[in-house]
Parts: structure tokens; sequence; C-alpha cells
């Protein structure tokens, strides 16, 4: 298949105001599903995923004495090797999966730590791992691109399959649906458990992030090109291709959208932040970010340091955006006015950051161990969780704020409880 061709160049709308966009009332769950049911997928054979060896760089900005200070109220050290990620399932929030570099991954209870199931059978460091909408099912991928799927009640293996490098995978958030973007470009989405695939065709470079819309009909992917393409899930098109002026200049390295699927932001190494209508494909603003941190002067044969936007997020409450640089800074946009409110600024750099669902608080976690809670009407930092003797490497949030899971280097995952002061 052709990648979609998308229209012509367009014009970039640096200093225009945030367009309006007419908000389509979001479809329910079962027309969504039933949807699902009409894509015609077609079965597609797997490719042999080439293994590369993960290269870990041990204890990166980890201060001395770290760990002395533990807030946690739960460590699940199960693993024997850094732990690159976790979610919550959704409907209860009381399970988690962890996937890590020992190739291993494990659904635990979040109250006690204790094991569920270990979801066995990778051979490459598990990468990415999350449970379906509904919590019936959980998925866990690795960097080979072995991608296995488990009935969460029975505890069993309902499928597997083997695509090229895994870049990213993420679960329809209203069906039964697996979407993942691998290292040829490609992006593939299954019904699960039968396995009836589709592929979306991108440029002959990585896929390297990817999100579907609220809208559950369509999914926002970005390219190590430096592309991002709107693709329509059903029809297997591409709606809108940002590339040139109106792409990056670097890979992308992060997606997201506001709550209604009206606006997506997307990250990139060239250390901008675009915001774009997802309706017209339209560049509404570019954010960019000076490094704010003072460098040394560069002796010969030294490289300056990089500066990339590693995670992004948008308030559900209030008209803001975050994103997080890899040189420690939390930058919370206003998009009314389109302008900087607040920096936030870590020592070391920010591996991701997560909106609370119903307030205008975010929360980072960085290189030096730390969760750090963020008023993003104030520019303060609320409170700090530590406990962590290396950087965090993923971490989320439950439903109502009160719990904060985290993964890290020192191969442990942490349940932190987060008191606020103002609840």
């Amino acid at each position: 298949m052709e990648p979609g061709e998308g229209p012509g160049p367009l014009g970039l709308h640096g200093d225009e105001e945030i367009i309006e966009v007419v908000e389509l009332g979001p479809p329910g769950p079962d027309d969504l599903a039933e949807e699902m049911e009409d894509v015609d997928f077609e079965d597609e054979g797997a490719e042999e995923p080439d293994a590369e060896a993960w290269d870990s760089e041990d204890d990166e900005g980890v201060e001395e004495g770290m760990e002395a200070q533990d807030d946690s109220e739960v460590t699940f050290s199960l693993h024997s090797a850094s732990v690159f990620c976790v979610s919550l399932d959704p409907k209860t929030n009381t399970l988690a999966v962890t996937g890590g570099e020992d190739d291993k991954a494990f659904v635990w209870r979040v109250s006690d730590g204790e094991l569920l199931f270990e979801c066995s059978g990778h051979k490459d460091s598990v990468t990415c791992a999350g449970f379906s909408h509904d919590s019936v099912f959980v998925a866990t991928g690795d960097m080979s691109g072995l991608i296995k799927v488990w009935r969460v009640d029975a505890k069993e293996e309902v499928w597997s399959f083997e695509v090229g490098d895994l870049e990213w995978m993420e679960w329809h958030p209203q069906a039964h649906v697996l979407l993942a973007g691998t290292a040829d470009g490609n992006t593939w989405m299954w019904k699960i458990p039968s396995g009836d695939c589709k592929t979306f065709q991108g440029p002959a470079c990585p896929a390297t992030c990817g999100r579907i819309l609220p809208d559950g009909k369509r999914a926002v992917v970005g390219y190590e090109d430096g592309t991002m393409r709107i693709w329509d899930l059903k029809q297997g098109t591409s709606l809108h291709v940002l590339k040139g002026q109106d792409g990056h200049q670097d890979p992308l390295t992060c997606v997201a959208s506001n709550q209604d699927g009206s606006l997506i932001m997307t990250g990139s190494v060239d250390c901008h932040a675009k915001l774009v209508n997802s309706a017209t494909g339209k560049v509404v603003c570019v954010f960019k970010m000076e490094s704010v941190t003072p460098k040394a002067p560069i002796s010969e044969g030294e490289e300056a340091e990089s500066n990339s936007v590693e995670s992004l997020g948008f308030c559900n409450v209030m008209p803001l955006a975050a994103v997080g640089y890899l040189d420690g800074t939390l930058a919370i946009y206003d998009l009314s006015t389109q302008s900087l409110r607040h920096k936030c600024q870590h020592e070391s750099g920010i591996v991701q950051l997560l909106w609370e669902e119903s307030s205008a608080v975010v929360y980072t976690c960085s290189l030096d161990g730390a969760v750090r809670l963020w008023d993003a009407r104030s520019g303060k930092m609320i409170s700090e969780y530590r406990g962590h003797s290396a950087e965090i490497l993923d971490f989320a949030v439950n439903k109502d704020a009160s719990i904060v899971v985290t993964t890290s280097g020192d191969h442990q995952a942490k349940v932190f409880c987060v008191q606020r002061p103002d609840r």
C-alpha cells in the first residue's frame, strides 16, 4: 500500500489565534466498538525481527545517597534489571503491569505488591505494557517486536504476534483493538483476540510515537524523519501529513491530544512543540524553548549538550499544556494566548509528565529519581516524593490521583500515596 497522499504544503500559522473547533459529541463506546467491527482487516504475515542489544546508561543523573529517603508505601522487586514501563488497569486501578530489561513482565497488585501472574515468553527487553480499556486484557511488547496479550482473569495468553523492532504500543480507548508502531515505519492494528490485522505504511523510517485520538476513529503517528500523519483507522488512509516546514526538523519523541481530540501537540528532538488543529491538519502555533541552564564553555573535542522535548500533555480543566525537556525544564504554556506561563526547573532531565484528570496539577518524573507535583496555575511545586536509587523511567497515576506507581533503573517499581495539602 502506498502511503496516503496528504494535502499540499501547508502555510505556517505562527501568529494565528487558535482556530475555533466545532465540538462533535463523541460516539458511545458501543457505536465505536461496532465501527471497529466493520474495519476491513486483512491477515498479514509477521516479519522476522532483528534483535538489537539494549544499551542502558547506568545511573545517569543519580545522586549519591539518593536511596536514603523512601516515601513509598509498596516496593515491587521481582525484576532483576531496569524496569522500563508501567501501566495501571483502567477499570479498578488495583493492578499494575511492569516490563523490564530482564525480558520479563509482571501483573501485580498495587495495594501490597503481590504478584498476580508473570507474562512469560519474551526474549528481549519488555518496553511496552498496558491494559485494554475495560481491564479484560493486558498486552506486553518487547524491543524485538514480540507482542503478547493475556486475559487477566484467566491469567492466560490469548494471542501473540511478531512485528519488526517495536517503538510504541497502545490500546484503543473503547474497543479490544491494539495499535503498535515499528522501526520499519509501519503502524499495525489488530483486533484482539482474533488477530485480524491492518497496517498503515508510513515513510521508510521508524514510527517513533503514536496516539489514538479520543474519537477512536483516528490516530496520530510521529516519525523519525520529523513528519507526522493523522490516520483514518477505518479507511486506512492518511488524512493529514505534516512535513517540511510544518513538520519537525528532527525525530518526533511524543504526541498528545486534548480531551476532545480537537488539538494535537507534537514534541521533537529539535526542541520544538507544535500545536496542530486535528480537523484541518494546520499548525496553530510553535512553542520554542531555548535552554535555560547556563552551559559551561565547550572545550575542544566536546559536544554541546543537546536539549529535546521528552514528554507533553494537555490539562483537562484549563486551556494549558505542559512540555517536559531533557534539560530539566517543565514549561507550562497558555493555549488561549499561545504564550509561556511558567518555567519549573528540575536539576536533571524530565523523563515523563502526566496531568491529573480533573485538576491543574501536573506530575513529573526525572533522572534524579524523584516524582514531583506542580500547580500549573502558580508554577509552584506542591510536593516531591523519593525512594528510588536510580533514574525513574516511567510512571502512572491512578484516576483519583491518590497513587503514583513508578519504575526505575534500580530494578524496582514503587507505589507512592500522594498526599495533597488542598484535599
